[in-house]
């Protein structure tokens, strides 16, 4: 059986504009750029950590196990 790859996916819901520099670098390092843009990522331990450092900024829509 083939192991399928855990995703994660996470949308950005509010602006960078008065953030912290090292917000912003984080929510660019998950490819997010606008409001409302959503990525699918895989579901490893740096993406989370990088999710719960900017947890105020983004929703996680769905995780796939």
């Amino acid at each position: 059986m083939a192991a399928t790859k855990k995703t994660i996916t996470i949308k950005l819901v509010k602006g960078l504009v008065t953030c912290p520099p090292d917000q912003r670098a984080t929510v660019n390092g998950l490819g997010l750029k606008r409001r409302e843009q959503v990525r699918t990522l895989e579901n490893t331990p740096s993406v989370r950590g990088m999710i719960k450092k900017v947890l105020h900024l983004v929703q996680v829509v769905s995780e796939t196990r």
